[in-house]
């Protein structure tokens, strides 16, 4: 019971190094709660379905298939370079024409909280390097003795969910921040550079080996 209180102790601060390296699901969680918290929250849990679908497939072995071909690796990277080129796109437009701004209806916003939910949930599942991470991630928490299979899937969950509350303050700090992100100026600069930065992501990762 000792060991695996340490090995979860261990894994609990793992993932809080993971959660606070900045990259593209950080940069959209960001820009959704922009919009609202509702919008960012629904990111971020399809950014964590991602998360534990990946850690699934650790578990299965499927993602080493991913390693160890090259051709379905630059796929995936060139497809999340191309959904990170979009997302940019989408929020220089927005910010350029004012949409942030624009009040909705509860069928558009409704609309808005599905789209912002398959949004994170596509931006990681297009991500090569999520994939590979989890593979060598989770094994390494994995109890001497314990099945490993299980064991992959709970941590995959427990990841999940820690994820959930750390970005959920993201989300949180945003809304509490509104009284000045509301702005029109302040929000449109915002905008500028959240949708600058994942561009600049996207054309990395397009070029990366």
């Amino acid at each position: 019971m000792g060991a695996m209180l340490t090995t979860l102790l261990a894994f609990l601060g793992a993932c809080l190094i993971v959660a606070a390296a900045p990259g593209p699901s950080t940069m959209l969680i960001i820009k959704q709660s922009l919009r609202s918290r509702r919008a960012g929250f629904l990111t971020v849990l399809g950014n964590e379905t991602g998360v534990f679908v990946w850690g699934v497939c650790a578990a299965f072995g499927l993602t080493a298939l991913l390693a160890a071909s090259q051709v379905a690796y630059d796929v995936m990277r060139i497809v999340g370079a191309v959904v990170l080129l979009w997302f940019g796109v989408q929020t220089l437009r927005a910010a350029r024409k004012g949409e942030a701004h624009e009040a909705e209806s509860d069928e558009a916003e409704g609309k808005t909280g599905w789209a912002a939910y398959r949004g994170g949930l596509l931006l990681n599942l297009a991500n090569p390097k999520a994939a590979v991470f989890a593979m060598s991630f989770l094994p390494q928490f994995v109890p001497s003795g314990a099945p490993q299979l299980p064991t992959m899937v709970l941590l995959a969950g427990v990841w999940a969910v820690f994820e959930i509350g750390y970005y959920g303050m993201y989300v949180w700090f945003v809304g509490r921040m509104r009284g000045i992100i509301s702005r029109r100026n302040v929000r449109k600069r915002l905008e500028q550079v959240s949708g600058g930065v994942l561009l600049l992501l996207g054309v990395r990762m397009a070029v990366e080996s």
